[in-house]
């Protein structure tokens, strides 16, 4: 059976700012393509016979310079809805919470559009994904790569592990970031966590 291939975009103007970035469709910086260019010698060798991809721009322009071909798109590997922090940075959460924590602390409430997750919610749109992603990887011996973000990425590599979601906060992930997720002995293990050929910025948020 083949495996997980987890793959980050590249960076984004709010990346470089710490902003914390969910439904706000950025591009990619000049560097972040160039990360995402940087990820095509990493999955040299690997047969990839489905992809799966977020809606958002950055996570499409990713897949497209790495290389990776008929990406599909899934609303649910969209990043953490960040509620009512869409924009805003860690520092600016915690001079009026003090220690606030995003995974164990969640959002304030966002507009009817984006309220805002907590991570178990999040960790439910992780299991459909990796519902999807199992079934494939079972009827091929190819690989199944998924383009998308830092928080859900977390989340949903603690899901894949049997842990609850709050553990993706052990799961620290870069900008352009390859990872793989396999299995030992039946069992499923992190076989590569956190590959880049490009310089990148490993900003948490995005």
């Amino acid at each position: 059976m083949g495996e997980l291939i987890l793959i980050r975009h590249g960076e984004t103007a709010w990346t470089l700012t710490g902003q914390h970035t969910s439904h706000t469709d950025l591009p990619l910086t000049e560097h972040g393509e160039a990360q995402a260019r940087a990820v095509a010698p990493l999955l040299a060798g690997h047969r990839i016979g489905l992809t799966l991809v977020s809606p958002t721009a950055r996570a499409r322009r990713t897949a497209e310079l790495a290389g990776l071909t008929d990406p599909q798109v899934r609303p649910d590997l969209s990043e953490w809805d960040y509620g009512g922090y869409e924009g805003v940075t860690t520092p600016e959460i915690q001079r009026e919470r003090p220690d606030w924590n995003l995974w164990t602390d969640g959002v304030a409430a966002g507009p009817a559009a984006h309220p805002g997750e907590s991570a178990e919610q999040v960790g439910e749109r992780a299991d459909r994904v990796l519902a999807e992603a199992r079934a494939a990887l079972a009827a091929s011996d190819s690989d199944v790569a998924l383009v998308a973000h830092s928080h859900f990425l977390r989340v949903l590599t603690a899901r894949y592990l049997g842990l609850p979601a709050s553990a993706g906060s052990l799961f620290l992930l870069g900008t352009g970031a390859v990872s793989r997720l396999g299995t030992e002995h039946g069992r499923p293990v992190i076989t590569a966590w956190n590959a880049t050929l490009a310089q990148s910025v490993p900003a948490p948020v995005g």
